[in-house]
């Protein structure tokens, strides 16, 4: 088996969230992609969508890679055209602006937030008075640096990769999500495969998650320093007010 990489289909001229009708349609065989995206097609992806409401990394995956991995996998090959073949780490979920320190719900207040295109996730932003609007990813840099947003959520790495810090001075830790990547492949595709060699992509991928996951965790020290290097006011989650936050985006 031979595995050609697409390292980014924005660099082809497409939107990010294109890669989902690609895999599905056959274009690309496979890709990895936040789930948030299809929490629409399969509510079971939704408890990982509550801001605010987020598990430990360990508790989650724990789950993934057990019976909870099992039933969403099942639910998506049953909705969908994708085999899941995994369960990466997205990211935890962080808030930055080029505005305003982030302390408490009042700070958000009338601020326009770049989102996922996820209506639970913006309606619990609205609730916190925020300003929700969805933008491609390929779309974000350009949002921050021409004003078009006045803050975002993204994980560290993200911040820090699309450059956001040279405009967003202000980030808060609030940890308010912790993104799951799906692995994903086309069904038929996937299907198509040899035994053997399904049985050697499990493999494989399950190898691929415990790398994947601890890369993640590593990024994240690797990305702090950077901000702080580059003179970014960091807030940590012991000066937010944390329990507001999950009050208001939890609807109480």
């Amino acid at each position: 088996m031979a595995i050609t990489v697409t390292d980014s289909v924005v660099g082809l001229g497409r939107k990010a969230a294109e890669l989902l009708t690609m895999v599905e349609s056959g274009e690309l065989d496979g890709c990895y992609f936040a789930s948030s995206y299809i929490a629409g097609r399969v509510p079971e992806l939704g408890i990982f969508d509550q801001p605010f409401q987020a598990e430990s990394r360990d508790a989650v995956f724990a789950g993934l890679d057990g019976d909870v991995g099992a039933v969403i996998a099942e639910q998506i090959a049953a909705t969908s055209r994708y085999r899941v073949l995994g369960f990466w780490d997205n990211g935890i979920r962080h808030i930055s602006n080029g505005v305003r320190p982030i302390r408490t719900p009042a700070d958000c207040v009338g601020l326009s937030l770049r989102t996922l295109d996820n209506a639970q996730h913006q309606e619990a932003f609205r609730r916190l008075g925020f300003r929700p609007q969805y933008i491609d990813v390929a779309d974000l840099p350009r949002a921050v640096a021409e004003g078009m947003v006045d803050a975002q959520e993204n994980p560290l790495t993200n911040m820090v990769n699309f450059g956001l810090q040279a405009h967003h001075r202000h980030v808060s830790l609030t940890g308010h999500l912790l993104g799951i990547a799906l692995l994903l492949v086309n069904s038929a595709r996937f299907v198509a495969l040899p035994v053997e060699l399904r049985a050697m992509l499990g493999e494989a991928v399950r190898e691929s998650e415990a790398i994947q996951r601890s890369l993640a965790v590593a990024e994240d020290a690797d990305c702090l320093k950077l901000l702080a290097d580059a003179g970014v006011a960091v807030i940590g989650p012991d000066a937010i007010d944390l329990p507001a936050f999950r009050a208001l985006a939890a609807g109480a």
